[in-house]
């Protein structure tokens, strides 16, 4: 197969062999008690059940009623114990719902639906009513990609199985391990937003997996799911840059995948899918990788969602000493939390324990204009303008030099000799835009009110 990919980019380290052979193992937390985030992923949620509540697993916890909302499960049968915010990735506090296993094991999940037979109105609420979010990180809602709006022509679904951060392997282990969900998932994705065929996209450093996955497509007998392999390079897996390798289309500036034609799913969120319909079963679950220097039993498991990663510790996970850092997801996007007591959430694709030696501690200095971060990033910006605009407050030209459409993957920041912390500015610019255009749209709404 010839090898797709994108212009730009960085090849960091994999280190993917510390995991990737470790089939996914099932693992509770040691305490029996879950901390659930009450929303994960599209708009807030609020609490549907009250301290002293019994639930069992799979019922809906915390719901919303906009168009974006996506429900929240409980992950195991048990007392809700407490409603209070707690520490989540990002090193914010959210509202979480704490719940203590009783030791049964009751379970409250949906009848299994055909989606080829029923109403696709009925289908994509399916959907919705599991709690599928996208699984790869962005956590956006599933019901709302798969529905199409009336504008918008869908002739593609790509699976996403690049998997381009170092040390995760999850999607990896998925591939092998669950393909038949997988393509039973992307079939159900081709029927629901009308597309005629589907490509899963894998790196080639785990091409040794397409046989696994061709005679999986083979058993479904649907001729129309292909598998392309695509150069593995950092950040492959972006929508813009995946689009970009297996169809050769740009997605216009501030413009979703839909805009493309296509549909990109996780193939995590495939597989979340395939169980929502076949077993009726809600996203109650996250398989996830843990790895890094630092974790003496680096694996793959599969866990509630709600666990605390300390709750695993020393039982599951077990640790070397000098851990200078540990990380919610990638050593790319991931999050640096302050300790180990966050919840495993939707979107939790792995945790890493990082040694001194793979970590970088050199303190920022001066930027010298090199314009390595130019040549590195793979959506074809210009980061040493948009930090210096952001360093002067200038988000104008910023947003000019292409703040908006920077998805922070963080290319440009691991080439940079002076280690500036690129993308640390990039999501300050954006955080003082969306203030500037909040603060305007009240400005607005107060006037129009006013002039009533």
């Amino acid at each position: 197969m010839k090898l797709s990919t994108f212009k730009g980019g960085v090849h960091p380290p994999e280190n993917k062999k510390l995991s990737s052979a470790y089939a996914i193992e099932e693992a509770m937390p040691s305490t029996k008690t879950v901390v659930i985030p009450i929303t994960q992923g599209g708009a807030p949620n609020v609490p549907c059940v009250s301290v002293g509540n019994s639930v069992a697993k799979g019922q809906i916890i915390a719901d919303g009623t906009g168009a974006f909302s996506v429900p929240v499960h409980a992950s195991i049968a048990g007392i809700v114990k407490k409603i209070e915010p707690h520490l989540v990735t990002g090193n914010t506090e959210a509202l979480c719902i704490v719940i203590e296993a009783d030791g049964t094991d009751r379970t409250s999940y949906l009848p299994p639906l055909d989606p080829f037979s029923c109403e696709k109105s009925a289908a994509i609420e399916r959907v919705r009513q599991c709690g599928i979010v996208g699984m790869g990180g962005a956590a956006f809602p599933a019901h709302v990609k798969l529905n199409v709006p009336a504008d918008k022509t869908i002739d593609c679904v790509i699976a996403n199985a690049a998997e381009c951060e170092p040390y995760l392997t999850i999607d990896e282990r998925a591939l092998i391990e669950d393909a038949d969900k997988i393509v039973d998932g992307l079939a159900i994705s081709m029927y629901l937003t009308g597309a005629k065929r589907a490509v899963i996209a894998v790196e080639n450093n785990k091409a040794y997996a397409v046989e696994n996955i061709e005679q999986a497509i083979a058993k479904s007998g649907s001729s129309n799911i292909s598998v392309k392999l695509l150069k593995t390079k950092y950040p492959q897996g972006g929508e813009k840059l995946l689009v970009k390798a297996v169809l050769g289309r740009e997605i216009p500036s501030r413009k979703l995948p839909a805009d493309a034609g296509c549909v990109i799913q996780n193939v995590g969120t495939l597989i979340a899918m395939s169980d929502a319909f076949r077993l009726g079963k809600p996203l109650i679950e996250r398989a996830l990788t843990i790895s890094g220097g630092c974790c003496e039993t680096p694996k793959n498991l599969r866990v509630p969602v709600g666990t605390l990663i300390g709750d695993l510790i020393p039982e599951v996970i077990k640790l070397k000493p000098g851990v200078k850092k540990i990380i919610s997801g990638g050593p790319m996007m991931g999050f640096s939390m302050m300790n180990a007591q966050f919840p495993v959430q939707k979107n939790t694709s792995g945790v890493l324990f990082l040694s001194e030696k793979e970590v970088s501690l050199n303190a920022e200095t001066p930027c010298i204009g090199c314009g390595n971060c130019v040549n590195a990033c793979p959506c074809r910006l210009t980061p040493v303008m948009m930090m210096r605009s952001v360093k002067a407050e200038n988000l104008d030209a910023a947003i000019k030099y292409g703040l908006l459409d920077c998805n922070e993957c963080g290319a440009c920041a691991y080439v940079c000799p002076a280690k500036v912390r690129l993308v640390q500015y990039f999501r300050l610019g954006k955080m003082k835009n969306r203030e500037i255009m909040e603060k305007n749209k009240a400005n607005a709404a107060e006037a129009q009110k006013g002039a009533k």
